[in-house]
């Protein structure tokens, strides 16, 4: 079975990200994947990893980590073949601690897939730009198509300072089900070379 997870790529309190991530996960639980029992959805919250600023004594490369924070986040990236992430956009990029808790791995982000749904005032586009870079680094195959939220269209906000309620246009879910298929798509044939660096290690 190919699973792949639902990052919540913010640890703000009161985060709009993690309304994002829960209709994200809604919808993945309605794919023909999902229904026949090829794929599994899974969210994973950052928040949930207490991951401190970067502290691991040898880069990650080497993969050669010293903390049990960092080993359970690990063994968590590890077991998926490929990943959505959720990002806004803070300062014309993504979040400091989805960047953090990137940085901390290497090997186990390896030969997946990822695709993007992400949010803000411009829609969040800017965060995903510099998160494509980020994966390509790391040997992540970033699919086309992307969902961008935008603040003013696509969420209820009465009190700005309360995440609201996801309200998509009509278009959002169609191209959300495109962004899976290509997720799928995408970590089922890049399994192969997963497999084969399984093996040589």
């Amino acid at each position: 079975m190919i699973k792949i997870a639902i990052v919540i790529g913010s640890t703000r309190p009161r985060r709009r990200t993690a309304v994002a991530a829960r209709w994200v996960a809604d919808v993945a639980a309605r794919h023909p994947a999902v229904t026949s029992g090829e794929v599994a959805f899974e969210v994973v919250d950052l928040v949930e990893y207490g991951l401190s600023i970067l502290d691991e004594p040898l880069a990650a490369l080497f993969g050669d980590y010293h903390h049990p924070h960092t080993n359970r986040w690990a063994e968590t990236i590890a077991s998926f073949d490929g990943f959505v992430f959720v990002t806004p956009e803070y300062n014309h990029s993504a979040p400091a601690a989805l960047k953090n808790a990137i940085d901390f791995l290497f090997a186990e982000w390896n030969n997946k897939a990822a695709g993007f749904v992400s949010h803000g005032v411009h829609g969040g586009v800017r965060a995903v730009e510099h998160l494509r870079q980020i994966m390509t680094e790391l040997q992540v195959a970033n699919v086309r198509t992307q969902v961008a939220l935008s603040a003013f269209t696509d969420f209820e906000i009465t009190d700005p300072a309360e995440p609201g309620t996801i309200a998509p246009g009509l278009h959002q879910e169609p191209t959300l089900n495109e962004l899976l298929d290509e997720v799928i798509a995408w970590s089922r044939a890049l399994q192969p070379l997963r497999q084969e660096k399984a093996v040589g290690a």
